[in-house]
């Protein structure tokens, strides 16, 4: 079995430093075909798995780990509050819990900082301008104050937030009791964020990177394929291994079993290395770029301080 790394949060609660990732699209066949997938990659050895209300994959991945018949004690499972369920946090954690077949969470995350108008069964509420219909009400810091009521419930270990900056997270903190235990961004060679992760290093936030490999854009860089020749391992592995030196969880989603494995057995990277790979740093976002109107899912980059 690979070793994966253990981290520890600001709460004393353990977490693998590598999970899979749970993001499949929005086609219901894709969400329920994820039941194998999420199977064969806890037969690999992954203990850490990161799923999301608005992906559509918890009923799949309680369904795996039921399969599993893993010890629930031995896994670490994630899954995160949608944009529009801003007004509803302990109604939408409960029908998470529910979609997962589970009695808690390991961890639970605000997913995004802005808020978007609830339609029931429509995650996507769209303006005129084909932007997200982004509301006001409640605030940011209000939502978080829901979800740290959470924590009396004991059905969730931990609490954190995704896509936060270091201006939102600026914004959360002056209100906030509890200090978020995750801020989970996209991060990859390609947008190292030193800035960010430096900030919640000090802050005491675990950082954890969606889109991690940064797709072929980045894997077939060539001084990741030049590393993976040296280290004797696939491109991918190279650069999941720069995330585990600089203390970062990686949650790369793979639906292949071979892939899967390779994404848990990594190489020790040189410290020359690792500078090598950050310095291919361009700030630059594959997943969630701004759209025609300069947005991202209806925030403005001024709004989500990127």
């Amino acid at each position: 079995m690979p070793s994966i790394p253990i981290y520890t949060l600001n709460n004393g609660v353990k977490i693998p430093a590598i999970g899979l990732g749970g993001w499949t699209g929005l086609d219901p066949k894709e969400q329920e075909a994820a039941r194998g997938w999420f199977l064969t990659g806890l037969q690999a050895g992954y203990r850490h798995v990161d799923v999301a209300h608005i992906y559509g994959t918890e009923e799949s991945l309680g369904k795996a780990i039921k399969e599993s018949g893993l010890p629930r004690e031995e896994l670490f499972i994630t899954t995160k509050l949608p944009w529009s369920h801003h007004s509803r946090v302990a109604q939408s954690f409960q029908d998470s819990l529910t979609s997962l077949g589970l009695d808690y969470v390991d961890l639970y995350l605000l997913h995004w900082p802005h808020r978007v108008e609830y339609e029931e069964g429509n995650y996507l509420p769209k303006g005129p301008d084909g932007s997200l219909r982004v509301v006001e009400s409640p605030s940011m810091v209000e939502v978080w104050a829901d979800i740290e009521k959470l924590l009396d419930t004991g059905k969730v270990r931990a609490i954190g937030v995704s896509n936060f900056s270091i201006k939102n997270l600026e914004l959360l903190l002056k209100s906030a009791k509890v200090v978020p235990a995750v801020n989970q961004v996209e991060m990859h060679p390609y947008l190292a964020q030193p800035e960010l992760l430096e900030y919640c290093k000090n802050k005491g936030i675990l950082v954890a990177a969606y889109t991690p490999t940064g797709y072929q854009d980045v894997l077939t860089n060539p001084t990741i394929v030049e590393l993976a020749g040296k280290y004797g391992v696939a491109p991918v592995q190279v650069v999941l291994a720069w995330h585990v030196a600089r203390g970062v969880v990686a949650v790369p989603k793979s639906s292949n079993k071979e892939r899967q494995k390779q994404n848990i057995t990594l190489p020790t990277l040189e410290p020359s290395d690792i500078a090598k790979i950050t310095a291919l740093d361009r700030g630059e976002r594959l997943c969630n770029k701004p759209d025609e109107n300069g947005k991202v899912y209806g925030a403005t980059m001024e709004v989500l301080g990127w």
